[in-house]
């Protein structure tokens, strides 16, 4: 069964990738299947961490490491913070908790200055209008906004979900939200209106906190996406910084502590795999060359 399962990683591995950072970097042809491998052993230790064998991760990376340095250096980047984000059981995930203030964020330390960019992901929306959920990732935003008054917000996410003739973007709304409802001032709030992935959410993030020179970040979302957030972004991080010598590090994490609507998101370890495979050019996607639905 294990080998069956590798297998049918690699095939999907093995299809042509068209994800924006593919101009960038492109694992070598011969790790193809050794990045299969690795992340298949990933999400095993994910989802049985009892029988996590750390030799076998070791031996994996090594096995890229034999093709290429430069696969070997990015494998063990997502490895490690697969294990930090994954596999580590007192990771902290801060909790918004209602208040007008990130709470859990001031008590565990970070101070003005710490987070210089607060980016809230968004999601799918509904009949062209914000649900619940992006309202209250927008409130969750608003509140560490006002717990770092100097830190630029970003909203990334695109036009989605079905029944949107107008065309509402996540971003657009989002912004919309902080400034009318929480009361942000639209002056620090930067708009990513084109991404439909967390890999997208992630390259565009970087390209807009690049021209401002940011050096670190905190990311606002739904607390069962936050894992998924965390190593889409270093691993996309990590790629930025082969490019051009630029990624901010991502310092905290805040979160709307609610549970998936669609059962489907509860895959999050599995779907985070390929969306890491999709940024390094492994794989093309699986409905057809479109985007899957938002988070």
């Amino acid at each position: 069964m294990k080998r069956i399962m590798i297998l049918s990683l690699a095939a999907m591995l093995l299809m042509t990738g068209a994800a924006a950072m593919a101009e960038g970097y492109r694992v070598a042809d011969g790790n193809v299947n050794n990045f299969a491998v690795l992340f298949q052993d990933l999400l095993d230790a994910f989802e049985a961490p009892a029988e996590c064998d750390a030799q076998r991760i070791g031996a994996d990376l090594e096995a890229i490491r034999g093709v290429s340095e430069e696969d070997y250096a990015i494998a063990r980047g997502v490895a490690e913070h697969w294990q930090k984000v994954y596999l580590d059981p007192d990771y902290p995930l801060y909790l918004y908790d209602g208040g007008e203030r990130a709470t859990a964020l001031e008590e565990a330390g970070y101070q003005s200055g710490d987070i210089q960019a607060v980016v809230v992901l968004g999601y799918e929306l509904r009949n062209g209008e914000m649900t619940e959920e992006l309202k209250g990732r927008c409130d969750a935003a608003a509140a560490v906004a006002r717990s770092f008054p100097d830190a630029v917000i970003v909203c990334s996410g695109g036009a989605t979900g079905e029944n949107n003739p107008k065309g509402h973007t996540e971003a657009g709304m989002m912004r919309d939200y902080l400034v009318e409802r929480c009361g942000i001032d639209a002056g620090r709030i930067l708009t990513d209106e084109r991404a439909l992935t967390t890999t997208e959410n992630a390259i565009n993030t970087f390209a807009m906190l690049e021209e401002r020179d940011i050096k670190s970040m905190t990311i606002v979302t739904s607390a069962y996406h936050q894992r998924r957030g965390q190593v889409i972004y270093n691993a996309v991080g990590m790629l930025c910084a082969m490019e051009s010598g630029y990624a901010p590090e991502i310092v905290a994490n805040y979160c709307l502590d609610i549970e998936p609507a669609n059962e489907r998101l509860r895959n999050d370890a599995g779907i985070a795999l390929r969306q890491i495979g999709e940024a390094l050019g492994l794989t093309s996607d699986a409905a057809g060359g479109r985007p899957p639905k938002k988070k």
